[in-house]
């Protein structure tokens, strides 16, 4: 997905560059981007029927749009001419196509470039990070993957998402539970979780192309595609979003009102974010964490859990 002020993405090299020395084949590269184009449909990738179409599948502008390139430059690709497409681009069109992982290594080798390798999601919490969440006592904190699924949290977290450990590995996902929300539901009309909700679309987006063919992320993808029109339009959109601090304000069935800091860090060398509920110093919601607190530690005696 391109980055804030980038535009569009453009061909790298010159006409007729690596021809000779990647041995790109046009033809095939041109009728294979056809093929896969002609087998989608515009529900497939979050976009509006738009009507009747005179031919099946998805216009030339819609998945230039996708991917973040001109018309012109992938119009000229479909017809087996124009310049050497880089990495960039058939990274692009890998995600704008929705193509699996075999897919996408044939797209780059009959562009004439090896395919990378395909990264694997970690869902490995590290000694450092469970070390961590050990010591935020009195705050709410837990850890997503790149998918955004629930893979530790402390135990004041469960105040707020509920149990973990009662749910199966793959029910822990926060998009999922976001999306099964009914559209009356109050938080659609709160700029701040619309905030929030976006930038994780735009988190997602970015593991996607990072991850290409990762089946859970895929599968994922293709289930909200088809079951929340709403995020079928935030996927098209391809908005970018800057990842800010977002104030949640929520009535707490014990607590009463609360209200606080959602902090998104992330985690280096790991692709996982640890989530943060920071209420202001000296305010009643810090105090009402620290009851909580207290309360579960008497029950339970241990803060941290990890699924």
């Amino acid at each position: 997905m391109p980055a804030p002020g980038w535009g569009k993405l453009e061909p790298m090299s010159e006409p007729g560059a690596g021809d000779g020395r990647r041995g790109i084949r046009r033809g095939e590269l041109a009728a294979f981007l056809r093929q896969r184009r002609a087998g989608l449909r515009p529900g497939d990738v979050g976009l509006p029927g738009g009507g009747r179409r005179r031919t099946a599948g998805l216009r030339r502008q819609e998945v230039a749009e996708l991917a973040g390139m001109s018309v012109d430059y992938y119009i000229r690709l479909e017809q087996g001419r124009g310049p050497h497409p880089s990495d960039q681009i058939l990274a692009a069109l890998s995600r704008a196509l929705m193509l699996t992982q075999d897919e996408r290594d044939y797209l780059f080798r009959i562009a004439g470039v090896s395919p990378p390798p395909p990264g694997r999601l970690s869902r490995e919490v590290s000694q450092a990070t469970r070390h961590l969440l050990d010591s935020l006592d009195a705050i709410p904190a837990y850890v997503l993957d790149a998918k955004y699924d629930v893979l530790a949290w402390n135990q004041l977290a469960t105040c707020f998402i509920g149990d973990m450990s009662a749910h199966p590995p793959e029910d822990r996902n926060v998009l999922r539970w976001t999306f099964r929300q009914p559209d009356h539901d109050l938080h659609w009309t709160d700029a701040e979780t619309l905030a929030f909700v976006r930038g994780s679309i735009a988190d997602l987006r970015a593991a996607y192309a990072r991850y290409p063919g990762d089946r859970g992320i895929e599968a994922l993808v293709t289930e909200l595609l088809g079951t929340s029109p709403r995020f079928a339009a935030m996927w098209a959109a391809q908005e970018v979003e800057v990842r800010r601090p977002v104030t949640k304000r929520v009535g707490h069935p014990e607590a009463g009102p609360l209200e606080f800091d959602c902090h998104v860090l992330d985690i280096p060398d790991s692709d996982q974010r640890l989530v943060v509920y920071s209420p202001a110093p000296g305010s009643a919601t810090a105090a009402a964490f620290r009851r909580l607190a207290a309360g579960i530690n008497a029950r339970a005696g241990e803060f941290t859990r990890y699924g």
